[in-house]
């Protein structure tokens, strides 16, 4: 299995320290019995980091009027409403919670420049809650498109991450198959689409990264 990069110095601490717990364990407590329940916990909380991890291998179908599925997670917002860092106007919201057990690798959405990049300290509630989109510690990514359609996407900290890893400087590319970033332990991302998008996703809907579509850009009107 593939580890992504945000996670091998993480990954290698973790292991260090573990093994070094139960070194300890092995030569100051004489039982077996805590020794091995010892091994068997940090086992399984090792091999649930590597799984958080994962970077899984997936062929990525590149089109510019689409909208792809920025991460992994379940729908749990899609209304209209104001965004009020970049674009300043009414867009349509779609956002992704991720638990713990998604991949969290995070991609580019759309095609296009990166126009603007902002990173926000923040609050560590639940990544559900509505407020977390403002109050949590947060990025804020927008894209001009191929199209010329302007999007934000917003890569919001939850309860147990405690660092949103960014791939997106201002007058970079943004490609549907490259990463976008990286969040650890728990998240969210929000989209703010231009009104007329088209969505293809539902509330409650599971989606997974660079594969679901969530929408298609209206087409300009011919002059």
């Amino acid at each position: 299995m593939k580890i992504h990069k945000a996670g091998h110095i993480l990954l290698f601490k973790a292991f260090v320290l573990f093994a070094f717990i139960n070194v300890l364990v092995y030569a100051f407590i004489p039982n077996i019995i805590v020794f091995r329940a010892v091994l068997i916990v940090s086992s399984i909380l090792y091999l649930l980091m590597v799984n958080f991890f994962r970077f899984p291998n997936r062929h990525i179908i590149v089109k510019d009027n689409t909208i792809l599925a920025p991460a992994d997670g379940k729908i749990v917002v899609i209304e209209e409403t104001f965004e009020p860092e970049y674009l300043k106007k009414q867009c349509i919201q779609v956002s992704i919670f991720m638990n713990i057990f998604n991949v969290h690798i995070n991609w580019f959405p759309v095609n296009g420049i990166i126009k603007f990049f902002k990173y926000h300290p923040g609050r560590y509630m639940a990544a559900y809650l509505p407020k977390s989109s403002t109050e949590n510690e947060r990025t804020t990514i927008a894209i001009e498109t191929t199209n010329g359609q302007e999007i934000v996407m917003r890569q919001i900290a939850g309860a147990m991450a405690k660092r949103i890893v960014s791939y997106a400087p201002v007058g970079g590319v943004a490609r549907q198959d490259e990463h976008a970033g990286f969040i650890k332990f728990g998240s969210r991302v929000d989209l703010y689409l231009p009104l007329g998008t088209e969505i293809d996703v539902k509330l409650g809907q599971k989606v997974t990264g660079s594969q679901t579509l969530i929408g298609t850009f209206q087409k300009p009107e011919s002059k």
